[in-house]
């Protein structure tokens, strides 16, 4: 459909992918080597101005996969909840994915699971076909990165400035994908077309019961109960540092918009120095 089409060439146009006339800018080119969204090739581009493309490179396969938590048979709920929870990283479902994936392949490795990768699986109620989807994802994007001279950070998960980070890069992909918790009881308004939506159920949040503002979210899925999938919390400020202004002021007026503006006025400033300095 056109509206589609003209939406599409919007977004591609606030990731920086498009010049002026419209065709794939430098960046945008080097976006498109990777096979995955644009926001996704724009967060894994950002990761290496911020030293996390080992993490970023989890991140996307993992998204990238079919999702590694089962829907379990009634009365197990409760023992998939509390093994899920060893892997629930309190940053948000990002980086529990991380340590899923890193357990997973830990796991599988040792000499108590030789090889069995579909026992530790169901021991922990996850896909043990959609974690190795992700292995295969994670090892292909690997190679591109070599391929075209991406340099590839060493891993540091779990530094307070690693987590950040890896927010950083997050945001530059996905700042179109914000939501705000605008009661306190996990009701999501979308700050991109003001559509309510619920945390999923596999989310870490829902295990943990903690309910963040702020979230920045993989998708959104209609057919999913208008539930947001893979999220983690995010600070207005940290959004207010790496969102485009372009894109910002196109946004519809609303409570949250309001906030955030706030807190990009006193960043101004901050901002106007730094740019002094570059």
């Amino acid at each position: 459909a056109p509206e589609s089409l003209m939406q599409a060439l919007e977004d591609l146009d606030y990731l920086a992918a498009l010049d002026n006339d419209g065709n794939l800018s430098e960046f945008g080119i080097i976006m498109s080597e990777f096979p995955l969204d644009p926001q996704l090739s724009k967060s894994l581009l950002a990761s290496c101005e911020f030293e996390c493309v080992d993490e970023m490179l989890t991140i996307a396969a993992m998204v990238t996969a079919p999702s590694c938590f089962l829907h379990t048979p009634p009365g197990t709920e409760e023992i998939a909840r509390s093994r899920w929870r060893r892997f629930a990283h309190p940053a948000g479902d990002h980086f529990t994915l991380i340590n899923v994936f890193s357990a997973f392949r830990a796991a599988t490795a040792s000499p108590t699971h030789p090889g069995n990768r579909e026992q530790w699986c169901c021991e922990y109620f996850l896909s043990c076909s959609a974690l190795s989807v992700a292995e295969m994802v994670r090892a292909e994007l690997v190679e591109i990165m070599k391929r075209i001279e991406l340099p590839i950070s060493e891993p540091d998960f779990g530094s307070e400035a690693n987590l950040l980070s890896i927010k950083k890069a997050l945001l530059s992909g996905y700042f179109m994908h914000i939501a705000r918790d605008v009661d306190g009881s996990g009701n999501y308004l979308m700050l991109t077309h003001k559509q309510v939506a619920q945390l999923h159920p596999f989310s870490s949040y829902c295990n943990t019961r903690r309910i963040p503002e702020w979230v920045l979210f993989h998708e959104f899925s209609i057919s999913e109960g208008n539930s947001i999938r893979v999220v983690s919390e995010i600070s207005p400020h940290l959004f207010a540092e790496l969102v485009p202004q372009y894109y910002f002021s196109n946004l519809p007026p609303s409570e949250s918009k309001d906030i955030l503006q706030e807190v990009i006025n006193h960043l101004v400033p901050v901002s106007a120095t730094k740019e002094e300095q570059k």
